[in-house]
């Protein structure tokens, strides 16, 4: 496995301690035709620190947040996790957002913003399950990993790695069920 989601590290921190299991994205700027599409359903999780924005997170995340400069990366990134996308739910309602509210680690304000962030294409729901290493595995950065882009490929792919489920089943569906009754 070498594909890799690139999502800010506080919510990749949250994934892998069984925080939340739902992701909302409609892209980075240079996504391919300008449109969010799931390019691999198991991906590891890779952090990134350089638009991550305290104020548009909710308590107690936007706390745990360390601002750095901007075009700011590591010489090496800590994966920490690998997750098989089970959903992609297109969401435009912004009642049923609102109501996903509980489910994620962003406020209000970063809700409105995505929805109002080209209105005519929808929020996507992602819901991963997640599976912790049991040892990190560190990897030197590229700069090809670097830009406005919600997939890469990493150029090591890595085997026998050893990883358990954050959530048991049944806490993983309960979790879905819920997320699904709201979207629909």
């Amino acid at each position: 496995m070498t594909a890799a989601l690139k999502e800010w590290a506080i919510a990749v921190e949250a994934l892998t301690h069984g925080k939340t299991i739902l992701l909302l994205r409609k892209g980075g700027i240079r996504e391919d035709q300008g449109r969010f599409t799931v390019a691999h359903r198991q991906v590891w999780l890779y952090p990134t620190y350089e638009h991550q924005q305290p104020q548009l997170l909710k308590s107690p995340y936007d706390q745990q947040v360390q601002p750095v400069p901007s075009g700011w990366h590591s010489e090496k990134v800590v994966l920490q996790a690998w997750a098989e996308i089970t959903h992609v739910l297109p969401i435009q309602s912004e009642t049923a957002v609102n109501a996903l509210l509980p489910f994620h680690i962003w406020n209000d304000r970063w809700v409105s913003d995505r929805l109002r962030w080209k209105p005519q294409q929808p929020l996507y729901g992602l819901l991963l399950r997640v599976y912790r290493l049991e040892t990190p595995v560190t990897i030197p950065y590229h700069s090809e990993y670097g830009g406005c882009k919600s997939w890469i490929e990493l150029a090591i792919g890595f085997s026998d790695v050893k990883a358990q489920p954050v959530l048991t089943d049944d806490s993983y569906q309960h979790e879905v069920s819920q997320i699904q009754q709201i979207v629909a």
